[in-house]
């Protein structure tokens, strides 16, 4: 009996093993690495609106893309308070734009279906700059109502720093989706494992006083 027995233990006890080091394991790359913010304006509506909670991808100064809609804090905007906003240029792009017209970088049109009511302007300011390397030229998507780098291009050509970003917007939740899976498959082995091993362990005590 102590053999038949001895396997359904072990098998219990390796799955509550298992599952306990998933859980863990994927709690502690969530917390590493994603996180969210309540947007706090309308600054990025359509894309984002006041009180939308935004999951965010904890990124370094290296993989920042233009197009993406990044958080970042500097101490001398908005009174420290971070920030959204969507990249526009990289170090060493000209950015330019014309009272109502098209943001161009480096010549280029840039298609912007992202913005409100399909307006890249809407403001008559105008602005011709070269961001500077290791900074990045910042816009809202609502650009009739966002306080951006349009409005700071007596600071370096209205860039902040590229070190500033502290995470990007996530286009697509499949990863954390699937971490989070992981995690919660990892406590329910873990439970599970965990329970077939005390149901075992007592069955087996049980026996042992019924032959004793």
């Amino acid at each position: 009996m102590s053999r038949t027995g001895r396997g359904p233990r072990v098998t219990a006890w390796v799955l509550a093993a298992t599952g306990t080091v998933l859980a863990v394991s994927s709690i502690l790359v969530i917390g590493s690495n994603y996180g969210s913010a309540r947007v706090n304006s309308d600054a990025m509506t359509p894309t984002y609106s006041s009180g939308d909670l935004v999951f965010l991808e904890k990124i370094d100064a290296g993989e920042i893309q233009r197009g993406d809609v990044v958080f970042y804090r500097t101490a001398n905007r908005y009174q420290g308070m971070p920030v959204l906003q969507r990249v526009i240029g990289l170090g060493g792009d000209r950015v330019r734009q014309g009272p109502g017209g098209p943001v161009t970088v480096n010549g280029e049109p840039l298609a912007e279906p992202y913005v409100k009511d399909g307006d890249p302007s809407g403001t008559t300011v105008a602005y011709d700059v070269v961001v500077p390397e290791g900074r990045l030229f910042l816009l809202g998507d609502h650009r009739a109502n966002s306080n951006d780098s349009r409005y700071f291009l007596t600071e370096r050509s209205g860039s902040v720093a590229a070190t500033a970003v502290r995470a990007r917007a996530l286009d697509s939740r499949t990863g954390l989706l699937l971490w989070a899976a992981a995690g919660l498959l990892g406590l329910l082995a873990a439970v599970g494992g965990l329970a077939a091993g005390v149901v075992s362990w007592a069955r087996r005590r049980a026996g042992r006083q019924m032959t004793g």
